[in-house]
């Protein structure tokens, strides 16, 4: 065990044979430290004395990764999994800490990220990868951790992705779900199946309705029979969506590596009915691309920043059937997106699911943190909400959200701006405002962060840990 110097993030001590990998902080800067007296081939850096100094660049976290296996992303499978979805890259401290707290078991998905979202805050997946493996190895994390490219819409978001070292896509066909099947008459949605890219699908309408046509799903609470109007509706809606769907997981395929994948239809504006449900799974199956877990869209309001907007007892119902279905047909989890802070909603669907479920949440982490920013710099924080209001037009597009820009109070005290980031209607706008306030503002919002990063890693544990304590006692 080597002696460490003060500097030394204590908690990133790790060994491994006679090899000793610390993190050291010198002011503002941070460098991974090894100490051995074999070779560090792979690192780049400077030997000091008889400890070799790296900085923490992506080659050098590549390196980390195979020096650590632990860090290098592996599948779950079936295992109760978290994502995290921090924006920001300097939050997983703050989230290994809440696993700790609730006893470590959850598998964690520290890098997960959508490209839209990188976009906005000017990463790429390898920044994102990257930011997890520092951050998990800072806070001494030792258990399995995996890497999800977020909510993928083309071939060469995927390809990307792959190149980083991302191991579990969430495909996300839902520029390619069919609205108008929703409520449309019977015979339009008749002409919407039938024009489908049947070849794709290696069937044909006929085929299909021949398939599944007065077929009965007996699940342990009821039973489904698939009559040719629900078949017809559920392909009208989203028949184009699971072409899409198969085209992006053969080409995954095509990338020879290991890998599992979601299939996402949750950003649509209409629940998925039961019936959809299984013409989705089972038209996957049938083709062979079989996700690990799928997210419908679920009744009710998943909006971003806030709790579920909706009647509980329904929605209970609801992830009951599609557990059900998920049991019958797979096992495979259900995925449960926009979940930051739905606390109503966790012990339904962890009970529901029995544990086989994925929880994904992406944002709460920077507006958490943005509470650092309202009590250590109240005058960052309110040119942060000025450029939020003034933005909001252009920041909500592509997110479900029912604010009220009018109900934001106006002229807050400074003890008062905190509140702003429980409020509803100023928490959302601070909360899709992220890509604006990060290009505006980035250099004084990181100096306020990493100036009071034990404030923000408490911050971020006491939060999470209220998201993952109903779902410790499945994993």
């Amino acid at each position: 065990m080597p002696d460490l110097p003060v500097a030394a993030i204590s908690t990133s001590l790790v060994t491994v044979g006679p090899a000793s990998y610390w993190m050291e902080t010198t002011g503002a800067t941070k460098n991974l430290v090894i100490e051995s007296p074999e070779t560090v081939e792979g690192f780049e850096g400077q030997m000091v004395g008889d400890r070799f100094y790296a900085p923490l660049t992506p080659d050098n976290a590549l390196a980390l990764r195979k020096a650590l296996p632990n860090l290098t992303p592996t599948t779950f499978g079936l295992s109760l999994s978290v994502g995290f979805g921090d924006r920001l890259g300097i939050c997983t401290p703050g989230h290994v800490e809440a696993l700790n707290a609730v006893g470590g078991k959850i598998k964690p998905a520290f890098a997960q990220q959508s490209i839209r979202e990188m976009g906005r805050t000017n990463r790429t997946p390898r920044n994102v990868l990257d930011d997890a493996t520092w951050g998990a190895f800072q806070a001494g994390w030792t258990g399995p951790v995996g890497a999800d490219a977020d909510h993928l819409h083309t071939l060469e978001d995927i390809d990307r992705c792959v190149d980083a070292g991302y191991i579990f896509f969430t495909l996300d066909p839902n520029d390619h779900v069919n609205p108008e099947a929703e409520n449309a008459a019977p015979a339009r949605c008749e002409e919407l199946a039938r024009a489908l890219d049947w070849s794709a699908l290696n069937s044909s309408y006929d085929e299909f309705l021949a398939t599944y046509s007065g077929h009965t799903i007996d699940l342990e609470t009821e039973s489904i029979t698939l009559d040719d109007p629900a078949l017809i509706r559920a392909m009208a809606k989203y028949g184009d969506a699971l072409v899409q769907t198969v085209r992006m997981y053969r080409h995954l395929q095509s990338k020879g590596i290991e890998f599992e994948f979601e299939m996402a239809v949750d950003e649509t504006d209409y629940p998925t009915k039961p019936a959809e449900h299984v013409v989705i799974m089972s038209e996957l199956k049938r083709l062979g691309a079989f996700p690990v877990s799928f997210a419908p869209r679920f009744v009710g309001g998943f909006e971003k920043g806030i709790e579920y907007i909706g009647d509980l007892a329904e929605l209970q119902r609801d992830f009951e059937i599609h557990a059900e279905i998920a049991r019958v047909l797979g096992p495979y989890k259900l995925s449960l997106h926009s979940g930051s802070d739905k606390y109503s909603t966790y012990p339904l669907i962890a009970a529901a699911t029995r544990g086989v479920v994925h929880l994904k949440t992406a944002g709460t982490s920077w507006a958490e943190a943005l509470r650092v920013i309202a009590r250590r710099d109240p005058v960052l924080f309110r040119e942060v909400l000025d450029l939020s209001i003034r933005e909001f037009e252009a920041n909500r597009t592509s997110y479900h959200l029912s604010c009220d820009l009018a109900k934001i109070p106006a002229n807050p005290s400074d003890s008062e701006l905190d509140d702003l980031l429980t409020l509803i209607d100023s928490r959302q706008v601070l909360h899709v405002g992220y890509g604006t306030a990060l290009t505006m503002f980035h250099d004084r919002l990181y100096e306020c962060w990493l100036s009071n990063e034990d404030e923000l890693t408490q911050i971020i544990r006491d939060h999470f840990i209220k998201h993952l304590e109903p779902f410790a006692a499945w994993a």
